[in-house]
């Protein structure tokens, strides 16, 4: 492994030695990599190393130069990877003592790139629907014709006089899929037909009330009936008030909407869908047109999700238990089949958020790209070099490698500009990017707080849905809870939310919380449920001496953890709550009539209260702190009721005598019919077969 280190022209300080010691790494600080030192560059990109620049502003050059380099390695076969520790370190009031937390980012620049995921593919041929004011699609229109295929669907407005694309109209229906496939739906019921309209403004210029605008459509509610247009426009036949309306469908790859309100009503629009309501004014305008000239041919994405419906506890027996994926996502790509017990999610739709997993109880969603252990590697990487390295009081900043980083990097900016208004990232803040700041859950917090971190923030800015925002909320509640209850003083989990460098600035200026006595050393599982029992019980084990005068933690209603409580009285050991349960947390007894309770299991997920036919059970979000927790435990249980003829037990007492009293005074269960329901299921058939009273069919 090489690692370069530039100082860029003397403005941040830089220690080689410390830094190189904590990466097992002889190390030599660059003044100007980027042009005077290239050569040391250019000597690192033609060995067979691992390559990793401590620059991203200059990456872009870097790349050409490597790609320039005689006898460089091809990028190809071996990536440069660049990571900054400029902005997020480097540039700020406390940026000598940032020596540790540079390290930590360079540690995690080494690790190998995640492994690969399937992925979903798309198909485009250009075939682009703009929708409305025909004024404005069709100035739209002109900048992407030379490689797409436009039709324009009018909505109001004043058209060109040529007749340079297809020209739809009518009202406008439904719009569903995603890039390559949208199918859109809209009935045409306008006396006018676009495909035979000449444009020659003659309708509009016989119309009495000026009903027809320049768009070629007669405002119906206008229309007086007088038929001047039908004769002005009786040789060329394009307006006929007797017309049926007529339904239409055509599948488009690309939609740019310019309407105010958009055709999709969820925060994160599918894939191929482009929301423009300002027209080509404002840099929006201009980034769209060149997104859309480049929306032609194949493209992949990877499929972010892994489901195990084994495991999932949205429904049993047409019940629906949980639905919080459902409920979470942005992009409308998760639907309920509760009949065959799971859910199905569109990976055409998933955008990759991730907020499903952090919300799912059992871990039957999971994140794929990276997966759960290869970023717990990377929060273990960088917290254990950060410690190595002499920090002390790590707060991990999750961030999106999108707004997220770009708020940051103005931070260090201004810190750096107006050092004395602006801190910039404090030294123990280490910022580490994320695909989106939902996708990373409860598992992966208390990991990190048992890997050593004092703190773990998540970075909201504009661009999270906000149900994403709730969901985390509720989520670091729980994980505040369990750690305050294990007796850790302070905040260690909270949302940093800011959409401006002086709000970060004062946000990230927060005191560090009390952190674990020893780090853990567990590699981060691919079931959700392993890793948070591996945290949990690392962090019993190194808070034990810490003053706990509780035997449990009471949680938050959104906990994943919990207790079944039972009302014995209401409760007959039907034990349809130990079918319903999806994670084996509510058992039976094959030897006697019993319910037992594994808490551990347990996932909070309500299918049981809501199966039990006798409304007996209730949830207890709490997170129980002795080994019980573990050990299956009796809820309830009955006397067991015995066979009147063979003295075998198959059923509870209470169960049958509840029965019994159901329909002793029902018709078909008088006299010896209601004795035989006093037997188990063998000697009833006896007793049929056997008492010659019983009426026969082959009887005379």
């Amino acid at each position: 492994m090489t690692t370069l280190i530039c100082n860029c022209n003397q403005t941040m300080s830089l220690d080689a030695k410390a830094l190189g010691t904590a990466l097992d790494e002889d190390l030599t600080t660059h003044t100007t990599l980027c042009r005077r030192d290239a050569a040391a560059f250019q000597r690192a990109s033609r060995s067979g190393d691992e390559l990793v620049v401590a620059c991203t502003q200059e990456s872009r050059l870097f790349t050409e130069l490597s790609q320039q380099t005689e006898g460089a390695v091809p990028l190809d076969v071996r990536p440069i990877r660049f990571v900054n520790i400029r902005e997020t370190g480097g540039w700020g009031r406390e940026a000598k003592a940032a020596t540790p937390k540079m390290a930590a980012l360079l540690a995690a620049a080494r690790l190998p790139d995640p492994e690969p995921v399937p992925t979903v593919t798309y198909r485009s041929e250009g075939r682009l629907l703009v929708i409305g004011p025909l004024d404005q699609a069709e100035r739209l229109a002109e900048r992407v014709a030379d490689v797409l295929n436009v039709t324009v669907f009018a909505q109001g407005g004043r058209g060109q006089q040529a007749r340079s694309w297809p020209v739809l109209g009518g009202r406008l229906g439904a719009i569903q899929g995603w890039l390559g496939a949208f199918d859109v739906e809209w009935s045409s019921a306008n006396p006018i037909d676009l495909d035979l309209c000449t444009r020659c403004n003659a309708c509009v210029a016989a119309c009495p009330e000026g009903a027809i605008g320049l768009d070629y459509q007669i405002d119906l509610d206008q229309c007086r009936d007088h038929r001047a247009c039908v004769k002005a426009c009786e040789a060329v036949g394009a307006i006929n008030f007797q017309r049926e309306p007529a339904t239409h469908r055509e599948r488009f790859d690309l939609v740019l909407d310019l309407r105010e309100a958009p055709a999709f009503s969820q925060h994160a629009h599918p894939q191929g869908y482009f929301h423009l309501p300002g027209g080509l004014t404002g840099d929006k305008g201009l980034a769209t047109v060149i997104r859309l000239r480049d929306m032609v041919g194949e493209f992949e994405k990877p499929k972010f999700f892994t489901y195990n419906h084994k495991i999932c506890a949205h429904g049993r027996n047409e019940t629906v238990g949980c639905d919080a994926c459902i409920e979470v996502c942005s992009a409308l790509a998760i639907r309920s089949e509760v009949q065959r017990q799971q859910i199905v999610v569109n990976p055409n739709l998933c955008v990759g958020c991730g907020a499903c997993t952090t919300v799912c109880p059992t871990g039957a969603l999971g994140y794929a790209y990276p997966r759960a252990s290869e970023l717990g590697n990377k929060l273990r990487t960088v917290l254990s070099t950060y410690a190595k390295a002499g920090g002390q009081d790590a707060a991990l900043l999750l961030h999106s490698q999108t707004a997220g980083s770009q708020l940051i990097e103005a931070l260090g900016r201004e810190a750096m500009l107006r050092p004395k208004a602006v801190k910039g990232v404090p030294a123990r803040v280490i910022p580490l990017p994320l695909w989106h700041t939902a996708s990373v859950g409860l598992d992966l917090w208390l990991s990190a707080f048992a890997y050593g971190a004092s703190q773990v923030w998540v970075l909201m800015t504009d661009e999270e849905a906000p149900q994403y925002r709730e969901a985390l909320r509720e989520q670091m509640a729980v994980a505040q809870a369990i750690v305050s209850g294990l007796g850790y003083a302070g905040t260690h989990f909270r949302l940093v939310e800011a959409r401006d460098v002086a709000t970060l600035d004062v946000q990230l200026a927060s005191p560090p919380a009390q952190g674990v006595a020893r780090r853990a050393s567990y590699a981060v599982q691919r079931e959700k449920r392993a890793t948070m029992e591996l945290a949990l019980d690392h962090l019993l084990q190194d808070s034990a001496t810490h003053p706990r005068t509780v035997e449990a933690v009471a949680l938050p209603a959104a906990s994943l953890f919990g207790a079944v409580n039972v009302n014995q009285d209401a409760c007959t050991l039907c034990l349809s709550c130990v079918s319903a349960c999806p994670a084996n947390a509510l058992l039976d007894n094959a030897e006697r009539p019993q319910l037992r309770f594994v808490e551990k299991n347990c996932v909070q997920c309500g299918l049981c209260a809501t199966t039990c036919p006798e409304d007996a059970i209730t949830l207890q979000p709490r997170l129980l702190l002795t080994e019980q927790r573990r050990q299956p435990r009796v809820l309830n249980e009955a006397k067991p009721y015995a066979c009147v003829r063979c003295g075998k037990p198959f059923g509870t007492l209470k169960g049958v005598e509840l029965m019994l009293g159901k329909l002793a005074g029902h018709s078909m269960f008088q006299g010896e019919a209601l004795e035989r329901l006093k037997m188990c299921g063998d000697c009833r058939v006896v007793d049929i077969y056997t008492n010659p009273n019983e009426t026969r069919i082959t009887d005379h």
